[in-house]
């Protein structure tokens, strides 16, 4: 990320400084389907005690710990941001949905769910690789997307956002009941349509990469369009337009929808 790519440091609505954003990672797990239809993305749908994204349907994702910090740079990455950031998606996504992506190993559905509950008992995920003879595959992630809102609320996070492919259609997924209540698979366009019919909540991030993820009829054909739109950040603008105040991204990013009425918006957020 360049100079010019930082993020905002005044609140767009308010003025007012913005709190130092949080490093999080958050994973778009696909599954392709046979023939036209499109693929199925995991989704979490996070408890209403969540001071971020409360209710809301999202990817599998956290924020960045320390340990992915000092695991990146055991395995020798320069840029330690970034595999940090990889490392924690596959974690989170592990912690969330049992689902584990981007790991090379014994991956039978015992041996995940006793990796899930070491890391719920608070074991890093480096000491899971090391016990289980786990190799992480970071390359598998394929970077679509990195988001940091320009609003002062009470947590904000500077999130990087990964594509991967899940063949393994036997693999069960099960909610946390901690941070999560419920899941599911589903096409993008599915959700994008269970939220205009009001059976999901997703705040404006999330619906704007649905409509993107909409697009794309395979994951190979999304990830050909992430290499043809490399990753800048993202951080929404307030516009205000003849037909009212407008939350905005930037046009040319690879998003077909840029704009949405701040009064539709949902944030998502406690105050």
């Amino acid at each position: 990320m360049t100079n010019e790519q930082q993020p905002n440091s005044i609140d767009a609505l308010t003025g007012k400084p913005m709190p130092k954003p949080i490093p999080a990672s958050t994973l778009v797990i696909f599954r392709d389907q046979e023939g036209a239809a499109a693929p199925d993305l995991l989704m979490v749908e996070r408890s209403a005690k969540m001071a971020f994204a409360a209710g809301a349907a999202v990817f599998p994702g956290g924020r960045v710990d320390d340990a992915d910090y000092d695991f990146a740079a055991t395995l020798g990455h320069d840029d330690v941001d970034e595999y940090a950031a990889r490392i924690a998606a596959i974690r989170e996504s592990i912690e969330e949905t049992g689902i584990a992506v981007g790991v090379e190993g014994d991956l039978q559905a015992r041996r995940v769910t006793e990796a899930r509950e070491a890391l719920h008992d608070g074991t890093i995920l480096s000491e899971i690789c090391n016990q289980f003879d786990w190799q992480l595959r970071l390359e598998k992630l394929v970077p679509f997307t990195r988001w940091c809102p320009p609003f002062a609320e009470k947590r904000v996070f500077d999130t990087r956002f990964y594509m991967i492919a899940h063949d393994d259609h036997a693999a069960e997924a099960t909610v946390d009941e901690t941070e999560n209540y419920n899941l599911f698979w589903s096409s993008a366009q599915g959700v994008l349509e269970k939220a205009e019919a009001g059976e999901v909540k997703i705040i404006f991030p999330t619906k704007r990469n649905l409509e993107r993820l909409a697009q794309f009829n395979s994951f190979a054909e999304a990830a050909e369009h992430s290499r043809q739109h490399p990753v800048s950040l993202v951080s929404p603008t307030v516009e205000k337009r003849d037909d009212g105040t407008h939350l905005c991204i930037p046009e040319g990013i690879g998003y077909p929808i840029t704009s949405e009425p701040m009064d539709a918006v949902q944030r998502g957020f406690k105050k």
